[in-house]
């Protein structure tokens, strides 16, 4: 297998701040694709026993509880709530990134221009692999995100997309034991995908 390849046993998801006063202030995509992605690469994660890290900013005093369409999904307890807008300056949040024992890191969050691509360049800096979820990521505008994808790239991060991850970890439709969580995962999250999806498995049945 790869050492180049995402696989469910050499990689860490981190999500961060996913709170209403940080989603309130989104300006780079749609609100409700955003939440859409993020839940659906949550699931994902979940669905495969990827470690998950979820980590929130000033959340009694300012930017709120993570969203509920999140904390719903993703079961992997405590959160850890910070002060620091690099989440890697928390030594909590380092600590659980080293228990996973995983040198691979995932990323996906708010805002990208700071609390993505501090936590980004900070990994890279001490040895992992980092790639960022790009559309499970926003900024407060355009440019904003733009300019930290541009920077986390040239840092060596690598962009890749929610379903794109989840495909990436089933990788063989005949693992029948994810199969067909995944597939509802994309009929959920995945929009014309999925309807095409259902559009199939109508053909097949009649």
């Amino acid at each position: 297998m790869s050492s180049r390849l995402l696989n469910p046993t050499n990689s860490a998801l981190i999500l961060i701040d996913y709170q209403p006063e940080m989603v309130f202030a989104v300006g780079s995509m749609d609100g409700t694709m955003l939440i859409n992605n993020a839940v659906g690469l949550a699931k994902a994660a979940e669905l495969f026993n990827v470690p998950i890290i979820m980590t929130s900013v000033a959340a009694k005093s300012f930017s709120g509880s993570i969203i509920e369409q999140l904390q719903n999904v993703v079961t992997q307890k405590p959160y850890i709530d910070r002060t620091t807008m690099n989440a890697w300056e928390d030594e909590r949040v380092v600590d659980a990134v080293k228990k996973t024992g995983r040198k691979k890191i995932i990323l996906a969050g708010l805002w990208t221009e700071v609390c993505i691509v501090l936590v980004a360049l900070s990994a890279i800096e001490q040895g992992y692999e980092v790639y960022f979820v790009a559309d499970a990521c926003a900024g407060t505008t355009c440019v904003a995100h733009d300019m930290a994808v541009a920077r986390m790239i040239q840092a060596g991060g690598t962009p890749i997309t929610w379903m794109q991850y989840m495909l990436e970890l089933q990788r063989d439709w005949a693992r029948q034991e994810t199969y067909a969580p995944v597939m509802k995962i994309a009929v959920d999250h995945g929009g014309s995908y999925g309807v095409g999806i259902q559009f199939a498995h109508a053909l097949i049945k009649n």
